[in-house]
């Protein structure tokens, strides 16, 4: 027997009842769950019911949900919009500003705008322009070489819009730049998790950034050991200049308020929290935090001396925190008064002493999806820059040049750390933490790669890694040997192998072939590709190639602004 939806407007206002039903009744494929959805959605927002016919469901997430829909135009024409509504427990200035970036920065470069804003009571449903595109995944091993020149640059049209409005967007990823192959067209949504520079043109995200909401976290894992011998840690120099104990109190119990309220559930790794976000029908796990990041003036005391791994009275003397995390705040608390200058007995163990828990811990801003974080974020660093996006923008540029995606999906922030030194190397990711007032300790030298050899090899294009009778491992042979391709995360003993791994298949184990058809200008790929590449992947923020410098590389010499 056919279920039938009855909604408790139709006695009361039968004309939208009838359009209502009249809507659901078009689309007989819709699942009973999603067409409950619907029903759901017009109740909350009955503005939509003489505007919109909703078709289906393409995203849904923790935070939002997004529908497809048709408006009729007064011409008579039909247009598709996309309807994203907001869950009513989100924060009211996170909704707010997210329209502004929509409506300030969008609707030119390739930067999604905003049609109409209905709300009611406390439900939000933004209407969108709908952009048909394809997965990212799908296509990625059948675009030519001037189709990743032609998304990359339209990727920075994007990048300079949001920047020069002092937009940072904190999640930069293949699915929320929507590609339209055919059209050619592009469009980088999910404002979700912006936040705005010091000089920010976008007056919420000033709010925002004052108040330092949304978008900072507590991560108490400084220390990892990766197998084979090899660990890495990363610490502050020496303890921030924070404001006083009071305000900091203030500001923790605000925050237990905003998270009650929001009803934010989930954790991961007993300390953050894993949101699945809706991404215009493609699903994907962001880890957001909500804990209020320390005051922008906050400034670092740079450090007077290097650190001697082999000395651990030097160690001792900085703020570690143990790969054990912490859980009970009374522990804490009952630590808090050892004076800071006590030698510590934990450093690489599985517990937490008395001396660092007493210890303040380093509070920065690391919303973004894993992957895609720049080696800032994951040292924590309190100041973070659209360089961060930027970073993000290279690791798109990576797997679109090796046809790899995604090429790095780590556990943890130390592990992502890790994996990036596999390709940038150890020492100079040690030296650029420097420079922004971070140590990181490794206890093995990883070299840095070629990322011509790398990209060639991972694709398939270098002629050296082919054997003999011109054979090469199948794509599943081969991402079981490499870490940029594991589907699960691993152990830090894993990742130790997986280093040695990666660095054996560079030396020729083996890569996959392309077909014949399928080369489309891959075998003549210019030096400057792999030099704008490199110039995106700095490991220093400060020297990192901004959007606006990278549309003028001589990558794009022959690419029309």
């Amino acid at each position: 027997m056919e279920t039938v939806l009855k909604s408790p407007r139709d006695e009361q206002h039968p004309q939208q009842a009838e359009d209502f039903h009249r809507n659901l009744g078009q689309n007989s494929k819709l699942s009973a769950g999603i067409k409950k959805d619907i029903e759901k959605l017009y109740e909350a927002v009955p503005q939509l019911v003489n505007l919109f016919k909703i078709k289906e469901k393409i995203g849904e997430g923790t935070f939002s949900s997004v529908y497809l829909a048709t408006a009729q135009l007064q011409t008579g024409c039909e247009e598709k919009v996309a309807l994203k509504h907001l869950i009513p427990t989100s924060h009211p200035l996170r909704i707010a500003a997210e329209l502004q970036c929509l409506t300030v920065a969008g609707g030119q470069d390739n930067v999604m705008g905003v049609k109409y804003c209905f709300r009611k009571n406390d439900h939000v449903v933004i209407a969108m322009p709908y952009l048909e595109h394809e997965s990212f995944l799908d296509i990625l091993n059948s675009l030519s070489f001037e189709e990743v020149r032609e998304y990359m640059f339209n990727l920075f049209k994007a990048l300079r819009r949001i920047h020069h409005f002092g937009i940072v967007h904190r999640d930069v990823k293949p699915s929320n730049f929507l590609y339209n192959r055919q059209l050619k067209k592009y469009a980088l949504v999910d404002f979700g998790l912006a936040q705005g520079t010091p000089d920010t043109k976008i007056e919420l995200l000033k709010t925002a950034y004052s108040e330092d909401q949304l978008g900072s976290c507590l991560q108490n894992n400084p220390t990892v050991a990766l197998g084979s011998g090899v660990s890495v840690s990363v610490t502050a120099p020496k303890q921030m200049a924070l404001s006083t104990s009071k305000a900091a109190d203030r500001r923790s119990s605000s925050l237990s308020r905003v998270q009650m309220k929001q009803g934010r559930g989930g954790k991961e790794d007993s300390v953050h929290h894993a949101v699945q976000r809706s991404v215009f029908g493609e699903r994907n796990f962001n880890v957001y935090s909500s804990t209020y990041q320390e005051n922008a003036s906050t400034k670092l005391i740079k450090q007077s001396k290097m650190i001697d791994v082999s000395s651990r009275k030097l160690v001792t003397k900085k703020k570690i925190i143990s790969t054990k995390t912490v859980s009970n705040g009374a522990a804490r608390k009952a630590a808090s008064g050892c004076p800071l200058n006590l030698p510590c007995d934990c450093y690489a163990t599985d517990r937490v002493c008395s001396v660092c828990l007493s210890r303040r811990q380093q509070v920065a801003p690391r919303a973004g999806t894993p992957g895609f974080r720049a080696p800032e974020v994951l040292t924590k660093c309190p100041t973070q820059t659209t360089a961060i996006d930027m970073w993000s923008a290279g690791i798109i540029f990576l797997s679109l040049l090796s046809g790899r995606y995604p090429f790095f999906k780590a556990s943890d922030d130390l592990t992502a750390l890790a994996q990036i030194m596999t390709v940038r190397g150890s020492r100079e990711t040690i030296q650029a933490a420097r420079t922004f007032g971070k140590s990181v300790v490794c206890t093995q030298v990883v070299p840095t790669q070629n990322l011509r050899n790398l990209c060639e090899k991972l694709r398939g294009t270098n002629s050296s890694c082919k054997g003999s009778q011109g054979e090469v491992p199948s794509r599943s042979e081969t991402n079981a040997a490499l870490p940029v391709a594991e589907d699960k995360p691993c152990s830090p003993e894993t990742l130790g192998k997986q280093i040695q791994h990666l660095q054996s298949f560079q030396e020729g184990d083996g890569a996959l072939e392309m077909k014949a058809t399928d080369i489309k200008g891959w075998d003549h790929i210019p030096d400057e590709a792999y030099d704008l590449l490199d110039k995106l992947l700095d490991l220093n923020p400060a020297t990192r190639i901004t959007a606006k410098e990278a549309l003028q590389h001589p990558f794009f010499k022959d690419t029309r602004l």
